[in-house]
């Protein structure tokens, strides 16, 4: 059930004709207003829902996620802005709530408005269909080019059945610089508002954040938690409650983003890039994300090329000071390259541990006690067919 397995939520998924033949506007409803949270992305070209949500979720609280797929409601300027404005309101008036109590959210093709008819006629028969049972259909609503929907649920441990119920969307311009596209997460638990931001950085750092499928950071990325408090599970504080609830919100965000790196436009193989003997992390991220974004690199994992040297070389164009003469790199559990140079190692074997679910490409620094992964996917013809054609 997802994001309605926590108690005390409900949803509904809706056709509204937005993207016409499937449901394409989702709701997610608290039945009361409740501690909420968010991170949402860095681009600099940020799309009116994002500025709208930023201002609602200011204060910690909120009642309602409001979703549409189809339209991203970016690009689209001061009138994009109001139509952002208009969908909070529609739905605050349907539930009788705040209107800064509702949290919008918008997918879709960049530069077109929404065509705000359907939008709120779609909202109104969204709040008709809530339900505690919703959370399914609500998942299926909030995708574009996703091949199915990203659903999950995780107990919290010692919490006497608490839950964290999330659902996601994803598929292409996935590129975290805080979250992946859309993310929304419910919880049963009792959590203040700032406990659970910060529970909520730390799942995205470890999770969300370290997934990439084509470089390019979305417009319209956030993540949002709503907790409830139905359960009876408090968190007070810094301690173990507090560990346990970050634990399952973390687990649930990693399967998130798992899937969405699996879903990946036109990707059939998922890598786990790794990065050992950094002088620091942030130097290991850097150069797991400049490997796992790599075009050659992905273009290898699609063919199961064990083409290392396109490693190597991303490893060298990373930014990063790195004496390359102590790099090894390893595809699986095959040592191809030592001291930055060819190894002696099996071809074929090579080329069957790039055929393995998921690829290990292991990059050793040699340089500190630091690590960094990332986890990326293949770039095939699929990928381009896809987005040569997105708008049409």
């Amino acid at each position: 059930m997802s994001v309605t397995a926590p108690r005390g939520f409900r949803a509904a998924g809706v056709a509204a004709g937005i993207k016409p033949g499937r449901p394409d506007l989702a709701l997610i409803v608290a039945d009361a207003p409740c501690a909420a949270a968010a991170v949402f992305t860095t681009n600099r070209a940020q799309a009116a829902p994002i500025l709208v949500s930023k201002e609602h979720v200011a204060g910690g609280r909120a009642r309602a996620v409001v979703v549409n797929a189809g339209c991203a409601n970016a690009g689209t300027g001061a009138l994009g802005l109001a139509d952002a404005r208009a969908m909070g309101r529609a739905t605050a008036e349907g539930l009788g709530c705040a209107v800064g109590e509702v949290v919008v959210a918008s997918t879709g093709v960049i530069g077109v408005r929404l065509p705000m008819d359907k939008v709120r006629t779609g909202i109104a028969h969204a709040v008709r269909e809530l339900s505690a049972d919703g959370g399914p259909v609500a998942a299926r609503a909030i995708l574009t080019t996703d091949t199915h929907p990203k659903e999950i649920v995780a107990l919290i441990a010692g919490g006497g059945g608490a839950k964290v119920g999330a659902m996601a969307k994803g598929a292409g311009m996935i590129a975290p610089n805080m979250a992946t596209m859309l993310a929304f997460f419910t919880t049963d638990a009792e959590v203040p508002a700032a406990l659970l931001r910060e529970a909520l950085v730390h799942a995205v750092g470890d999770s969300l954040n370290r997934i990439t499928v084509d470089g390019d950071t979305s417009t319209n990325d956030m993540a949002v938690v709503l907790a409830s408090g139905a359960s009876g599970f408090r968190v007070d504080g810094p301690g173990p409650a507090f560990d346990a609830f970050r634990d399952a919100l973390t687990e649930a965000s990693r399967a998130l983003a798992r899937m969405i790196v699996g879903d990946g436009e036109g990707a059939t193989r998922v890598a786990e890039v790794r990065i050992e003997g950094a002088r620091n992390a942030a130097e290991a991220d850097r150069i797991a994300r400049t490997v796992a974004e790599s075009p050659l690199v992905k273009t290898a994992l699609h063919g199961g090329d064990p083409n290392w040297g396109r490693v190597l070389a991303a490893v060298g164009r990373s930014g990063v000071d790195v004496d390359i003469t102590r790099v090894d790199v390893l595809i699986g559990d095959v040592w191809v390259c030592a001291g930055g140079a060819a190894a002696d190692y099996d071809e074929d074997v090579a080329h069957q541990a790039m055929l393995e679910d998921p690829v290990r490409l292991t990059v050793r620094l040699g340089s500190g006690p630091a690590t960094g992964w990332m986890w990326t996917c293949d770039f095939s013809r699929g990928y381009v067919d896809v987005n040569a054609h997105y708008r049409s």
